[in-house]
């Protein structure tokens, strides 16, 4: 079991389930939704992911056709995205988890719009788009 918090503690949250393999996304967007180089993100299937407090916290942006991302409302730290087409699984920010992940990053996806001043120096697979 994983177990995770925004940055002032309003939403917690908990996952009974495996996440799936960490993946770096470089693309504007998500550099935009984190204000970093990066965003960290693990597949959750929906039914494995459970909020245990402050659902009254969390606001959503649609940062594109059917596609949101779920931040708390109070201090801003985005916990999660979803889509329309994939109501089985959400992308979870995996550095508000206060529970420890096994294993490094699986891939660095939308390499073709990354920022300039971040240099990738693992040995991860990168892709240009999404695989």
């Amino acid at each position: 079991m994983h177990k995770g918090s925004c940055l002032c503690g309003a939403v917690s949250y908990e996952i009974k389930g495996e996440l799936g393999p960490l993946m770096f996304c470089h693309c504007s967007k998500c550099r935009k939704a984190n204000g970093s180089a990066f965003n960290a993100a693990a597949l959750v299937n929906t039914a494995d992911f459970r909020i245990v407090s402050g659902q009254d916290h969390l606001a959503e942006y649609e940062s594109g056709p059917g596609v949101g991302r779920v931040f708390c409302k109070t201090c801003g730290s985005p916990l999660y995205s979803r889509r329309d087409a994939m109501p089985e699984a959400i992308r979870l920010r995996v550095g508000t988890l206060d529970t420890t992940l096994a294993g490094k990053v699986s891939a660095h996806i939308f390499v073709g719009s990354k920022a300039e001043w971040f240099d990738i120096l693992d040995d991860a697979p990168q892709f240009f788009e999404r695989p």
